[in-house]
């Protein structure tokens, strides 16, 4: 009898080792979507826990906010309530759908893709002709700088760091689709390439934030490649290719990209279901959402349109929605967020921002589309 007990034992170890996650229920995937928004959306101002960029974050038009309204649009498109298109169509008419006050710089254009949502629910053209004559005056005189980030102070006018490629490629790209005008999106092209060229190391299928992280190692000599400065491309290139059509021919740039760095991260998530903010320091290292967040947007998008296989990929997006949904609290505020920097940094259960609210939306609305 105890042989048999023992044996018994083993085989539940087992069992529970290699069980495969149930199904995520669809019902509860929205209605903590909805949750989290809400929260957000009742807290504009920044909480207390935002320390650092704290005036940068309260402007409606900064990159933290747009990355929220961007999240919000894919909430507003599968939630039955009005509530969430309402929230963003109010904050671009508050705005006058102007962009950020830089005329070059990314980070100023990401409002934009809210901005294009609107014109096609509610707000009509209007609320895209200030966005078509910034990069009209853009295409007129493009910046002539290069993209060491080290030697050229105005490299930022260019996409010379990572983040850059969700900021502003998805906008550029979205406007060509509106106005039915390929210059918008063949400037984006380019620019792209450029950046992918420069930053992206072809070996580990990451990026590097900018030049000034090339040669930087941790305390165990691994390359520094920031967890959310990667959840920005990987999600950016997302919202490329849900824009180009299938016979584009700059499609089979982004969708190579796309499937590398798919295959580096799944091998990089941790038992936790989190990704590490130093994607390859991964021992010890504290949860972190808004990355996190970003991979399993691209992952649950990629097994959606057949880019990934789904037997290999989906246990990984199940495993980080559910970490994700660990970060929520009560009352559904997102912790977990790592505060704004351009490098790996410390991060504690109550630290939130609007972007990491953005990532925990897209990777919902991802998961939602996954589960028809």
């Amino acid at each position: 009898m105890r042989f048999i007990a023992v044996g018994i034992l083993v085989s539940a170890s087992w069992l529970s080792a290699h069980a495969v996650e149930k199904p995520l229920d669809s019902r509860q995937v929205l209605a903590t979507m909805e949750k989290v928004a809400d929260w957000q959306l009742a807290h504009l101002d920044p909480v207390s826990s935002i320390q650092i960029y704290r005036e940068e974050t309260t402007e409606p038009r900064s990159w933290q906010q747009a990355a929220f309204y961007a999240g919000l649009t894919e909430l507003a498109q599968r939630s039955s309530s009005p509530r969430f298109r309402n929230a963003v169509l109010d904050h671009g008419r508050k705005a006058n759908w102007r962009l950020g006050e830089r005329k070059y710089h990314a980070d100023d254009h990401a409002i934009g893709m809210s901005y294009l949502w609107a014109a096609t629910n509610g707000a009509g053209a209007d609320a895209i002709a200030p966005l078509r004559r910034r990069f009209d005056e853009i295409l007129a005189t493009p910046p002539r700088v290069g993209l060491d980030a080290e030697s050229e102070t105005s490299c930022w006018d260019r996409w010379c760091w990572c983040d850059a490629l969700f900021m502003a490629p998805p906008v550029w790209i979205g406007l060509s689709v509106a106005t039915g005008d390929a210059h918008y999106a063949n400037y984006a092209h380019a620019e792209f390439k450029a950046t992918k060229d420069y930053l992206y190391d072809p070996q580990e299928h990451l990026f590097y934030r900018d030049s000034r992280f090339f040669k930087q190692r941790d305390s165990e000599g691994r390359k520094l490649f920031w967890s959310r400065g990667n959840g920005w491309v990987f999600a950016g290139l997302v919202r490329v290719l849900s824009q180009l059509p299938a016979n584009d021919p700059s499609r089979p740039m982004y969708e190579t990209l796309f499937r590398e760095m798919a295959a580096k991260l799944r091998t990089l998530q941790k038992t936790d279901g989190y990704w590490s903010p130093s994607l390859l320091a991964t021992k010890g290292a504290p949860p972190e959402s808004s990355g996190t967040g970003f991979f399993v947007y691209g992952l649950a998008w990629g097994i959606d349109v057949g880019l990934l296989d789904r037997a290999m990929y989906e246990p990984a997006v199940q495993k980080g929605w559910r970490a994700l949904t660990n970060a929520v609290h009560a009352d559904g505020r997102l912790g977990f967020v790592q505060q704004v920097s351009d490098r790996p940094e410390h991060v504690t259960r109550d630290d939130t921002q609007f972007y990491g609210v953005g990532a925990f939306l897209l990777a919902g609305a991802a998961i939602l589309d996954l589960s028809q």
